[in-house]
């Protein structure tokens, strides 16, 4: 296992970049700590893995360090960086059988074949491949030989890191929910450095240990789930995580109060000025249909059987409620806000409230 340092990283695939649009990847400070389980998250093109293939070694940054604990391994080759990497779609041999398959990357490097056969009987239980080690990969199913492929990157316990791009996105959803799990567990046992890409919120939450948002090349924030739904950063990721996201009103922010189309709300702090574009975040877990408040146009109601989503609108813009079973949605509806629960955005980054 090993710590991993991003130090002043950027990344472009042109020769000559001359602008910060021209970065695949904006520049980064990050350490990730070792025996820690990461989830890269983001929307398609935003860099994940880009990122995820610098680490390994397969793409050379064009400025800037990658260590592992206190060695610069920014010019080493992949090999020589011990690590695994589960590609998303699946890398087998087809004319092996799935025992082989899986005891390949511990043969290669001339295991005890006694430590082989037990270390290969965990990983065939683990991915529920144990009934057909003896069959050959020829002829198994996409999911089977990315199963065999996840499996074969977790087999050996020595490596530095195991990186894994989108492992599962050729896994049924049933079994997406087993092999997370497993992931988990067998995280927990061999506190292997895991970091694992994913454009899907569930598996990087139910997953990861901390989450690392990227968008349009930044990591816009490192951190728990409940920092990512409770304090997102950045108002991307306020609307990526959540489902739905988190509702973003133009506000204008005078001290403990914001002013929205003149209706005052109580924030839960007081806030210092603020320039360019200025919004409160309210997540819709913490708004509340009522009878008082700001004066909002229902525009439907959507029952997805734990709860039903309101959809509404204040002042042509998008505000969504979770209504509780049972309750139903006023004629003249309006809606209050938890003051606690409220985050000040001003250009899309989150402002700090005075006094923290």
């Amino acid at each position: 296992m090993s710590r991993i340092t991003l130090s002043n990283l950027a990344h472009s695939y042109l020769a000559n970049p001359t602008s910060d649009a021209d970065f695949a990847l904006k520049e980064m400070d990050h350490v990730w700590d070792d025996g820690g389980a990461y989830a890269l998250l983001g929307a398609s093109g935003c860099g994940k893995t880009t990122l995820l293939n610098i680490i390994s070694g397969l793409v050379r940054p064009s400025q800037g360090r990658v260590l592992f604990g206190d060695q610069d391994v920014t010019d080493a080759a992949t090999t020589e960086r011990n690590i695994a990497q589960v590609f998303q779609f699946p890398v087998v041999y087809d004319t092996m059988t799935v025992r082989d398959n899986l005891a390949f990357p511990l043969r290669n490097r001339g295991m005890d074949p006694v430590y082989i056969a037990k270390r290969v009987g965990q990983i065939a239980k683990m991915i529920g491949m144990e009934d057909i080690l003896s069959k050959k990969a020829r002829g198994l199913t996409a999911d089977a030989k990315q199963k065999i492929s996840l499996g074969r990157g977790m087999v050996r316990e020595d490596v530095n890191a195991i990186l894994f791009d989108e492992p599962l996105t050729v896994i049924d959803p049933h079994m997406k929910w087993e092999l997370r799990t497993q992931l988990k567990q067998l995280h927990r046992e061999f506190g292997h450095t895991m970091i694992y890409v994913t454009h899907d919120q569930t598996e990087a939450l139910t997953f990861a240990q901390k989450v690392v948002v990227m968008h349009e090349g930044r990591v816009v924030q490192m951190g728990t789930p409940e920092e990512l739904f409770e304090t997102p950063e950045h108002t991307f990721v306020g609307y990526f995580i959540g489902s739905p996201g988190m509702n973003l009103l133009d506000a204008e922010i005078k001290g403990s109060e914001a002013q929205l189309q003149g209706v005052s709300v109580a924030l839960g702090a007081a806030y210092g000025p603020t320039t360019g574009r200025t919004q409160i975040g309210i997540r819709p877990e913490y708004v509340t249909i009522s009878d008082e408040g700001l004066p909002v146009a229902v525009k439907s109601v959507e029952d997805v059987g734990r709860h039903r989503i309101v959809r509404a609108e204040f002042a042509g813009q998008p505000l969504n409620a979770i209504l509780a079973e049972g309750l139903s949605v006023p004629t003249d509806a309006r809606v209050t806000f938890a003051a606690a629960k409220i985050n000040v955005y001003a250009n899309d980054w989150r402002v700090q409230p005075m006094g923290t």
